[in-house]
């Protein structure tokens, strides 16, 4: 009697210790994809970006003629971002916290032996996956937001100046924020001190340096960045502007993710 080969059914064998990042990053896409929880947050931040742009929208009104220079719509439509961001920087978090809570994180690293490549396989995931759904909620607020300015308020376009870059760098904001919340993840490897680190960071502190600074500080932070550098079509006088707020943002995230992968290789599982 003759013994079926394995490998002509066609089927895939990955010999032992030659597990790839492709792999890995298709396994960590199965995984995201399988929690419910994932497509309640996505929708949650489709709808809740999209609705907070385009209330505020419909209820801008016609600037005076001493503010025309400063009026920005543009800011005004994507003001749902800062709830999308703290719904995408939980959503990175979940991602590396989840595992430890439940112990399934064993099996992942029984998997992926390579620590950095398993924790840069979720950031790919879970940073493109928000990279994409940020500029397409960007954009479909942005026109469905525009829709419902009175006719009165000057309406902005594609076109003028500043705008196609806000739109893009708010997008790709949201995709930061995602690789952020892996490594405050991992480096906290607990779901509420890691919320609560990126809430802090992102909201309560910069709120807080503003009230006793005003922006001398503030305007460092990711939230501050994001909402008078990158998120505006004319850039406000004595902060960032949108370039060096983008660059730094990538340096904070290469930061957190560079300190997360460092202790997810020297502590234990």
């Amino acid at each position: 009697m003759s013994t079926a080969n394995p490998t002509s059914t066609g089927e895939r064998r990955i010999p032992a210790g030659s597990y790839g990042f492709g792999n890995a990053a298709r396994m960590e896409w199965i995984k995201l994809l399988s929690l419910r929880s994932t497509f309640w947050t996505l929708a949650a931040v489709i709808i809740g970006m999209t609705a907070i742009g385009v209330v505020t929208m419909a209820n801008t009104k016609a600037p005076s003629a001493d503010k025309l220079a400063t009026f920005d719509p543009t800011n005004n439509v994507l003001a749902g971002i800062a709830l999308g961001q703290l719904l995408i920087g939980v959503l990175g978090v979940l991602v590396v916290t989840g595992e430890y809570s439940s112990g399934s994180i064993r099996s992942t690293l029984a998997a992926v032996p390579r620590r950095p490549m398993m924790l840069a396989a979720k950031a790919t995931v879970v940073g493109v996956l928000a990279l994409v759904l940020g500029e397409i909620v960007t954009f479909v607020t942005f026109f469905a937001g525009c829709a419902t300015l009175e006719s009165s308020v000057p309406s902005p376009s594609l076109g003028d100046p500043g705008v196609l870059r806000a739109l893009l760098m708010s997008g790709s904001y949201l995709g930061m924020i995602a690789v952020m919340g892996i490594g405050i993840g991992a480096i906290t490897r607990h779901t509420a001190s890691a919320i609560g680190t990126l809430v802090g960071v992102t909201f309560v502190l910069p709120a807080l340096l503003a009230g006793v600074t005003r922006t001398a500080l503030a305007k460092f932070f990711p939230t501050m960045i994001l909402a008078n550098s990158l998120a505006v079509a004319k850039p406000v006088d004595g902060l960032l502007a949108p370039w060096p707020g983008f660059a730094l943002l990538c340096l904070y995230t290469a930061a957190v993710y560079v300190v997360g992968s460092r202790l997810l290789v020297r502590r234990d599982a």
